[in-house]
């Protein structure tokens, strides 16, 4: 698979991370979880993990995983608790459930509004508690993340108030045909891409919302199912000037998201208008901006 250095860190991540999110959506005993773990990481060979602790289970179900493969996987994880002292202990608590003692990154979770930025970048907000992090050897690096329509704009804020070493924000061919999202977002990956920042896209086969039908996935929502629209999907993505995306939290897509990811080729200009092009959203989700 390919693998591409994310931004200064000095990583090369595999295009696609392995969204840990997924482990904390399944009921599946911790044996299967295990296979899930070296599915992705042995087997496709991605070397780099997503984590939060508002993921379910996710956190005690990988743990058992990371004595075997520390050694050859970027650690992310996040904190969307909002002030120092509660972000200090929510970060306490990632490692313990983790069972280790440091990350590689350590990440804002969730910051999508000016208001949520102003919050945690104000003296004795989280960000003073990631520093610290950083300070004490807990984290090598320091990231944003967040999704919603405004994400792009805030994120391009956040850069200028504190040189962040990532940023994570949503992009899919189904939100890129919002022309204001499009703007930001070209505008945040250019000054992104200006100073070494690492750019991980989530929400990559995010194709509509869920509306007044029911869910068939656990996602909150809909996404693209078929090998074919994953591949559009994700190669489209994969085509713009990003360096990894984690994958979804739907346990029955990961195999057809590794499968595409290990086979990925670079877009024409052609192609990836006709990926967009073939978007159809049959009910929007104006949280992720898929308004048409």
């Amino acid at each position: 698979m390919e693998k591409r250095l994310l931004g200064r860190t000095g990583h090369s991540s595999t295009v696609v991370t392995f969204g840990a999110i997924v482990l904390g959506k399944s009921e599946l005993p911790q044996k299967q979880l295990d296979g899930i773990v070296d599915l992705a990481i042995n087997q496709y060979g991605i070397n780099h993990i997503d984590i939060a602790p508002g993921y379910g289970n996710a956190m005690e179900a990988l743990a058992p995983s990371i004595p075997k493969i520390r050694n050859k996987i970027f650690l992310g994880t996040k904190t969307a608790v909002k002030d120092q002292k509660g972000a200090w202990e929510n970060i306490q608590s990632c490692l313990k459930r983790l069972k280790v003692s440091n990350v590689d990154l350590l990440q804002l979770h969730g910051i999508s509004t000016m208001a949520q930025l102003d919050e945690v970048t104000m003296k004795n907000g989280a960000l003073d508690a990631i520093i610290e992090s950083r300070q004490k050897g807990i984290t090598k690096w320091i990231g944003i993340t967040g999704h919603g329509p405004e994400a792009p704009k805030v994120h391009l804020e956040a850069l200028k108030r504190f040189d962040f070493d990532t940023i994570m924000f949503p992009m899919s061919p189904s939100i890129w045909r919002n022309e204001k999202y499009q703007m930001d977002s070209k505008k945040l990956l250019k000054h992104a891409k200006a100073n070494n920042v690492g750019i991980q896209c989530i929400k990559m086969l995010a194709r509509g919302g869920w509306g007044d039908s029911t869910p068939d996935c656990t996602t909150w929502y809909d996404p693209h199912r078929t090998q074919e629209e994953i591949d559009a999907s994700l190669w489209w993505l994969l085509s713009q000037p990003i360096h990894t995306a984690p994958s979804t939290g739907e346990i029955t897509v990961l195999p057809k998201i590794l499968n595409s990811a290990e086979r990925f080729y670079p877009l024409t200009k052609q192609e990836e208008t006709q990926a967009i092009n073939r978007q159809k959203t049959a009910i929007k989700e104006p949280r992720l901006g898929i308004i048409n």
